[in-house]
Parts: structure tokens; C-alpha cells; sequence
């Protein structure tokens, strides 16, 4: 059994940061509700309690009973969960009378307090709250201050408990990841939780819990299906029958590369082109939510027709992964988008769901399949949405839509991976916009497409900046696909980041 720290979730958006920061010090980690503390887990070394949305002194704030872990476990309160433990402890938290956000620097720091070992004073953190602790209850000692703030972090007399006022897991905050580790070093954290000790005990979880049972798998050609697919391989080997649809909404020529990939990987794959079903089914559907929810069921309805082919299936994998979770449901109870590979099954499919990837973010995922030996062609590919072009052509689905995309997109990822871009962003890819606009060719005026190119960095899909590629480059694309796709007659590029907007633009 893996030793974990436990991330209590009071709905920040940054409780996810908190997560990879952890296991990127090599320690596995579980974000859990605020409210559902799991007292009898013997392998729960530390909790962190993290921000929130709210302020404490609302009355719809997040608050849970913390008597069962103060104390017991070394505790670290980020933000609001440092300010949940000065008010759950008859301290005072108010309104700072201006947001305290941005930038600010640790002027006086306890270099001898364990939390803040090797870490000098002057070091950049980031503040991000609307309320201050404006008075610590007795047995709270103050261990770093900044210039406005001077109970940044704190430390309870005799008791394994600090609280931060600022971000550790941020990369703004300079000190972030010695102060999280140095949590981990209190907590005794041995931190061997690596790629391969994930495969290993994935592959004895999964033959345990699958024993004999047959799986069927949906595979998309993307990182998550293809490692979900080769780690229930090592597994159950022949129990496994994994299912590839083309909706015909991939890319150019993406279903035959890819089912020869999962040949060379010895993999049991059914290929089944389903252009007709999925274009039929779309027609005339502009709704974004309601695209998506087609596309979802369709694939179900393939895989419950696949399945009933094949006899004594009980389970259906998928490559679920921990983004999709947090954006599927918050706990806050706000639906940013739908995944199609995240919620409930029809119950006339009578299948079990596995999801060996479900608490791995992105890279986590890369590090697993090149432990498994996976080529890079599969591994270090961009993600690509389950939806695939169905959410990246805005409004109405047509096969004539899809194959202008195709063309533009192949051209656009073709060149990025010549010039060498391709592997230096998170995600590309083309969209086509609903609009048409007024362009010349020769000596004939057009009315025409336009097509926007969209790249980001990013290292989890939580966030993501626009890629600032070379003007050049996009100069290249952008007559490329103007001179050689047609029906396209202007081509744009996205400069907006994650948050506010998203990576998709549906």
C-alpha cells in the first residue's frame, strides 16, 4: 500500500496544483471532498486543507470537524485552509479591505521552523484572497510575515499543524515546491512513488480486481486510451478487446495510423468506421453541450453493439484521466463542460467501469507509458480531444466542414512538427469559425471560411498559455492553408490563455 498525503478540497481552483506539486516530489496524493476525511486509512501520512472560493465568515462557506486529524497528522492549511484553522480556533478572519493578490515577498521568516528549513527571507510568494487572519488564536505562532500580510504562516506551540496565507503550489511562489517538500519530509514521507511503482501496483490492483472478467476498451488514438489500453494489456492480456471508433471526426488519415500502432503493440483492436451514424445524428446540432452529449452516446451505443458481439464482457475501460474529473464536477457543483468518457453508463449496458489513469494528470501519463516502453509517436502526442473535430468545427457538422479542417490541420501539424514546434507546446490544432468572410484570390472577390489556429503550453490542461510561435512559421501556415484547402480564405491565431478562456473552444 502506497503511503499518501491527503488534500482535503474546500473548491479551490488551484487544489488540483496542490496535487501535482505533491507527486511531482515523488509522493502519491489524494484530493478528497473537505468533508470526507478517511479516519482508518493507515497509509495517510499528512493532510493539506486547501483554498476555497469562499470566505470563511460566509455562511455557505465549506467547513468540516478537523478533530480527527489535528493533531494525529502533520497539517498544512494553505489560504483558506489556513484561515479555516485560525477561525475554527476562535481566531478572527475579516475582510482585508482590498484583495490581496499578486506578487508580494516573505520579509521576517523562522529559517528554524521545520516548514521553512533551508529557506531564506525575501523570497517571492503569491497571495490570492480577499480575507486576512486578523487576529491568531493563543497558541499560534507567527513564522513568516510580509510587508501587508503578518500572519503569512503560522505554527501551532506543539502541535504538527502550519498554516500559509499564501500559494506554495504556484510557480510564482519562488519557495513553493522546498516548502511542500519540507511538509513532506515532516510528514516522513518516503517519496518512491514513481512511473514504475505505478505501473506495478496498477497491474496487481487491476488483476485482482478484474481476475478473469473480459474488458472492452475505448480507444481514441490519444496518450490516455493507448496507455489505459497497454496497462490493462500487461494485465489481462487476451481478456482485453479494445474498440477504435472513427466517427469521422479525426484527423486526416488518423484511423489507419493509428490502428497500426496498436497492431505493433500487440493489442486486440476492432476498428469500426461509424461516419454515417455520428454525421446524421449531428445535423443541423449547433449546440456545443448537446454536440458533445451526441457524440458521447454514440460512442456508448457502439461499444454496447461491439460488446454484445463478444460474450461475459463486465467491464468497460476507460482512459479517464484527473483533469477530466476536476472539470466534469467541481465541488463547488459547477459544470464547466462535459467529458464523454467521465459519468454514468446506460444501465442496459450492464458493464463495470475501470479506470486505472483516473488520478494521473497528463504527464503523469507520459511518464507511465514511456516506463511502459510505448513509442513516442504515441506518447508524446498532443492531446486530442474524445469529441475530435466535432468541437473544434464551431456551430453545424458537416462531412464538407470536416474535410476542410482535416486538410488545414494536417497542414498546420505537418509544418509545426518540420520547423520543430511540435513537441515544445502542450496542444495544437485547427478550428473552423461559423463565419465567412470577404477575401480576394487572382482577380475574383470570395466569401470563404475562416480557419483559427489555436496552440498552448501547458503542463496539466488545468492551465495553459498561448504559444508564442515564430511569425514566420505562422506566416507559412497561414498561406499554405489559404493557397491549398479550399473554401478557406483567412486564417487567424488564438492568443488567449486558460484561465478565462478554455484550450477547445467548445
Amino acid at each position: 500500500m502506497h503511503e499518501k498525503i491527503i488534500i482535503l478540497d474546500f473548491g479551490s481552483q488551484t487544489t488540483q496544483l496542490i496535487g501535482r506539486r505533491i507527486r511531482e516530489l515523488n509522493t502519491y496524493c489524494e484530493i478528497i471532498p473537505y468533508n470526507a476525511f478517511p479516519a482508518d486509512d493507515p497509509s495517510v501520512k499528512g493532510v493539506i486543507l486547501s483554498g476555497s472560493p469562499y470566505s470563511v465568515n460566509d455562511a455557505n462557506a465549506f467547513k468540516t470537524d478537523l478533530s480527527a486529524i489535528r493533531g494525529k497528522y502533520p497539517l498544512l492549511g494553505i489560504c483558506y485552509g489556513a484561515q479555516f484553522l485560525a477561525y475554527s480556533s476562535d481566531g478572527e478572519v475579516n475582510s482585508s479591505g482590498s484583495r490581496e493578490y499578486g506578487r508580494a515577498h516573505l520579509e521576517t521568516l523562522d529559517s528554524a521552523n521545520p516548514l521553512f528549513a533551508g529557506i531564506a527571507a525575501g523570497k517571492q510568494v503569491w497571495m490570492s484572497h480577499g480575507d486576512t487572519i486578523t487576529r491568531l488564536p493563543a497558541g499560534f505562532c507567527i513564522i513568516a510575515s510580509t510587508g501587508d500580510v503578518a500572519a503569512a504562516a503560522f505554527n501551532i506551540t506543539g502541535e504538527p499543524t502550519w498554516g500559509v496565507q499564501f500559494h506554495p503550489e504556484v510557480y510564482h511562489t519562488e519557495i513553493g515546491m522546498q516548502i511542500l517538500d519540507n511538509f513532506l519530509n515532516i510528514c516522513g514521507c518516503r517519496k518512491d512513488w514513481t512511473p514504475a511503482s505505478f505501473i506495478e501496483s496498477t497491474v496487481r490492483e487491476l488483476k485482482a480486481k478484474l481476475g478473469d472478467d473480459k474488458v472492452i476498451l475505448a480507444l481514441s488514438g490519444g496518450v490516455d486510451s493507448s496507455v489505459t489500453a497497454v496497462l490493462l494489456n500487461k494485465a489481462i492480456g487476451k481478456n482485453l478487446t479494445c474498440i477504435f471508433v472513427d466517427h469521422g471526426l479525426l484527423r486526416k488519415n488518423e484511423f489507419d495510423k493509428v490502428m497500426k500502432a496498436y497492431e505493433q503493440l500487440n493489442l486486440n483492436v476492432i476498428g469500426v468506421k461509424a461516419h454515417e451514424k455520428f454525421y446524421g445524428e449531428l445535423a443541423n446540432v449547433t449546440d456545443p453541450e448537446q454536440k458533445r452529449k451526441i457524440i458521447g452516446k454514440g460512442f456508448i451505443d457502439i461499444f454496447d453493439q461491439e460488446a454484445h458481439k463478444l460474450t461475459n464482457i463486465k467491464w468497460l475501460g476507460q482512459g479517464t484521466i484527473y483533469p477530466d474529473v476536476i472539470e466534469s464536477l467541481s465541488i463547488t457543483g459547477m459544470v464547466i463542460k462535459s467529458h464523454h468518457n467521465v459519468g454514468g453508463l446506460p444501465k442496459k449496458m450492464n458493464l463495470q467501469l475501470v479506470e486505472p489513469l483516473r488520478l494521473l494528470f497528463k504527464d503523469e501519463v507520459r511518464g507511465v507509458g514511456r516506463e511502459l516502453g510505448m513509442p513516442t509517436e504515441l506518447i508524446a502526442r498532443h492531446p486530442f480531444p474524445g469529441p475530435g473535430l466535432g468541437i473544434r468545427i464551431l456551430g453545424e457538422i458537416s462531412p464538407e466542414k470536416v474535410s476542410i479542417l482535416q486538410e488545414a490541420d494536417d497542414i498546420y501539424i505537418s509544418l509545426m512538427r518540420e520547423w520543430g514546434l511540435y513537441d515544445q507546446v502542450w496542444q495544437a490544432g485547427a478550428i473552423l469559425l461559423p463565419i465567412r468572410s470577404v477575401g480576394v484570390m487572382g482577380d475574383e472577390r470570395t466569401y470563404e471560411n475562416t480557419v483559427v489556429l489555436r496552440a498552448v503550453t501547458s503542463t496539466d490542461a488545468m492551465t495553459a498559455d498561448w504559444a508564442q510561435l515564430p511569425y514566420d512559421f505562422l506566416s507559412k501556415v497561414s498561406n499554405e492553408i489559404i493557397n491549398k484547402v479550399k473554401g478557406v480564405n483567412r486564417v487567424v491565431y488564438d492568443i488567449s490563455s486558460k484561465p478565462p478562456s478554455t484550450i477547445e473552444w467548445e
